[in-house]
């Protein structure tokens, strides 16, 4: 019975002990689970999946821009008269000349459309000279963040790049000369035409619309990557 008795009492003072050293083990579980993911793409990859991205989407969105009535059928992106000729144009269509207007605005979009294409090897060179300072910031921001970085860092040489070509276009259709037209019927056309720069405002409305599909483009990317059969791409934005 003695002996029994120290048994029980010797099992009844090890629970704790073992309680303890049971209790390690999912502490130290739990460690190794929370120890950071080392199988995700290096900075090197997603950069050159971002590029691609870029690349992809770029070409897309020419493409849909750069033919007839990409900017004149497409109202989130079509050129509208600029604000400084609302006067003018309010003034030509009460005495009947609405159809000049209209048709400066066709223009606009007209030499968008055609000098889009060009913009093709203007957009690659630019995003081969992109680079990145946290690619993991732009991979894992909105839908349209590379989108809006490659804008941000390329706008200034892309403007200077494309606006020959779109001076080029406006002219080769007669835009220039229907703009001259129109400002000859107001009386305050010829300070309009001082202060306003019609290459200008068409090369910004063109590279904005062209951005603007160029992030929707982004964003179906991001939503559907395996769609692009590209593995890099499915590599970098299948995983996030």
């Amino acid at each position: 019975m003695r002996l029994r008795a120290l048994i029980v009492v010797a099992l009844a003072l090890s629970r704790p002990v073992l309680s303890i050293a049971q209790g390690d083990s999912p502490a130290k579980t739990d460690a190794v689970q929370k120890q950071p993911d080392a199988s995700g793409p290096d900075n090197s990859t997603i950069i050159a999946g971002l590029k691609e991205a870029l690349e992809i989407s770029s070409t897309k969105a020419i493409a849909q821009t750069g033919k007839r009535d990409g900017f004149m059928q497409n109202e989130a992106i079509r050129i509208l008269l600029p604000s400084q000729l609302e006067g003018i144009s309010k003034s030509m269509r009460l005495i009947g000349l609405g159809d000049e207007v209209d048709e400066l605005e066709i223009g606009m979009n007209r030499a968008a459309e055609e000098a889009t294409p060009q913009a093709k090897p203007i957009f690659l060179a630019e995003l081969k000279k992109l680079t990145f300072n946290d690619p993991r910031l732009i991979l894992n921001g909105g839908d349209t963040a590379a989108t809006e970085y490659f804008r941000r860092a390329s706008s200034a040489d892309l403007s200077a790049a494309f606006t020959p070509i779109v001076h080029r276009s406006l002219e080769r259709l007669g835009v220039i000369k229907q703009y001259k037209r129109v400002l000859k019927n107001d009386p305050g056309g010829s300070a309009i035409a001082n202060e306003f720069d019609l290459d200008k405002y068409v090369v910004e409305q063109t590279l904005e619309g062209i951005f603007s599909v160029l992030a929707s483009e982004e964003s179906d990317i991001r939503q559907n990557p395996s769609a692009q059969n590209s593995n890099l791409i499915n590599k970098v934005f299948g995983g996030k």
